[in-house]
């Protein structure tokens, strides 16, 4: 175990060794660059170097490459001339081939055990930035909330929400009276979101088991830190899903983690990829909410490290907060592209032997503009690097060996293997067969009432055994046989509920009887 992770070197022309102290690995950091410039490589290195050190890291895998860290790279790979040869270019003497313990992770559970969370634990704020929900709309989920809580409703999954958004809806004009209008033309537009995120595999994020944090801050027998790798390449085509699910990562190590000051080196080093997913069009309560989770997080042992092609993505508050930094090259192809460039550069200790913005415009693949924080969390001078070379396969393994890795996982017994308790769907359910059941009974007990006062009043009807045949007799027929037809096609509309088709029952609310 060391006390540093090694970033990189210099050659000619380059400046001196790059380390990241692990005691200010939990200040947050940032990687940034074009695209094609090498930042997977270097969230690849400082994942081996975290868990070389014993820290657990948890990144997304958005291009599929960050599975190769769980094998060992060969001497017969391409590219080992060239990692050699840096190595000894940057004073790398320790280098040398290794894999690293790996647990898969996807929301889909398919290319890694299955993670989820459940509707509570997400939160109202949350959900309704995943669904884009407008604020009168996020007004009736925050309502939806409130009563799941003071009914004993567990939300766990999609069809507890979705099944208490339909008794609200039938219930809108009482409810109206105590938490102000509730619009079942919004509550349409809610469910409506709520099918397009099923359709888009979001369904599979809620449920149970739900992810317990213990299990991504574990440590192999042999004390390196567990690296999870959460597969997002499919997820991508749903960004608000992507964004929103590490968001309330974030959120739940931020709630649940005690306070350890600063520590000599992070308890979690938590990686975000396509960072500016996080911050496109979010509205201003979410980003501040996760400027407080950077602010303070770091005082939980956890590091945050932002990852996106250009600094100017994440908003100036947070970027404040980064103070460990490698910047791979940016491109200035338009006057606002020189401007970020010129910007991305003033934010750097100046390092008079090199002219800075020069610098970011000019760096080759696998080279960086990097700033590390040293004694007492100052930054460093601004130096050129060369990255180090991974120690771990560059690129993906096999979907044999994946699989392979998986099925030897304990991760697999504990998350594999979907749970459905009693929630608040199976609840509503059952309050609405009660419902049906009584309301049944009595339109049975309504009926042989109703033919024991016809047997009465035929009786009456008889004078000396003739029966009086008087109009009135079919005229007070007449309203007996539409009654029973009545209660008959309401009897078999309530016998006919199914499931997913919740009513209120005629003789009192679902909540009845709590």
């Amino acid at each position: 175990m060391t006390d540093d992770i090694f970033i990189g070197g210099g050659g000619e022309g380059y400046g001196t060794q790059q380390y990241l102290s692990l005691k200010y690995a939990n200040r947050h950091g940032l990687i940034a660059g074009a695209t094609g410039t090498g930042k997977t490589v270097t969230l690849q290195i400082l994942a081996e170097g975290f868990s070389a050190a014993g820290v657990p890291v948890f990144l997304s895998d958005v291009k599929g490459d960050l599975s190769g860290l769980a094998k060992s790279g060969t001497e017969t790979h391409k590219l080992h001339g060239a990692f050699t040869g840096r190595a000894e270019t940057i004073g790398f003497s320790d280098y040398a081939y290794g894999a690293f313990p790996v647990t898969f992770w996807d929301i889909f559970g398919e290319q890694g055990h299955p993670v989820r969370t459940t509707v509570s634990e997400m939160g109202p704020l949350l959900l309704a930035r995943l669904l884009d929900l407008s604020e009168a709309q996020e007004g009736i989920l925050n309502i939806a909330f409130r009563l799941a809580d003071e009914e004993g409703l567990p939300l766990l999954d999609l069809k507890d929400l979705q099944s208490l958004l339909v008794w609200i809806g039938e219930n809108s004009k009482q409810l109206s009276l105590r938490y102000g209008n509730v619009s079942t033309a919004s509550i349409g537009a809610i469910q409506r979101r709520l099918l397009v995120l099923e359709n888009q595999g979001g369904a599979g994020l809620f449920g149970e088991p739900a992810l317990a944090l213990s299990d991504i801050m574990r440590t192999a027998a042999d004390g390196r830190g567990q690296i999870n790798i959460l597969a997002s390449d499919k997820l991508m085509g749903s960004p608000g899903l992507y964004a929103t699910f590490l968001l309330w990562l974030l959120s739940e190590l931020f709630e649940e983690l005690p306070e350890v000051g600063d520590p000599d080196k992070p308890k979690l080093v938590f990686f975000f990829d396509e960072a500016h997913l996080l911050f496109d069009d979010a509205p201003k309560a979410l980003v501040d909410k996760v400027e407080q989770v950077a602010r303070l997080i770091r005082s939980k042992g956890v590091g945050v490290y932002f990852i996106t092609q250009n600094p100017a993505d994440v908003p100036e508050d947070i970027l404040g907060q980064l103070g460990n930094r490698i910047q791979h090259a940016l491109r200035a192809f338009t006057a606002k592209d020189r401007k970020e460039l010129r910007l991305a550069a003033q934010t750097y200790r100046e390092n008079p032997a090199f002219d800075t913005e020069a610098a970011i415009r000019e760096v080759g693949v696998g080279e960086a503009v990097t700033s590390m924080l040293q004694k007492k969390g100052v930054p460093g001078i601004v130096e050129r690097t060369l990255i180090r070379p991974p120690s771990s396969q560059l690129g993906p393994i096999t979907a044999a060996e994946r699989q392979a890795l998986m099925a030897t996982s304990e991760m697999g017994m504990r998350y594999d293997k979907p749970v459905d308790r009693q929630s608040a769907f199976e609840i509503l359910q059952a309050r609405a067969e009660k419902a049906a059941a009584e309301a049944a009974v009595a339109e049975e007990a309504a009926e042989e009432a109703s033919a024991a006062e016809r047997e009465f009043n035929a009786g009456r009807r008889y004078s000396g055994g003739r029966v009086a045949r008087s109009t009135s007799r079919r005229s007070q027929r007449a309203p007996d046989s539409l009654g029973s037809a009545v209660a008959t096609a309401v009897l078999k509309e309530l016998k006919g509920t199914t499931g997913r088709r919740i009513v209120r029952g005629i003789l009192g609310g679902l909540f009845k009887g709590r």
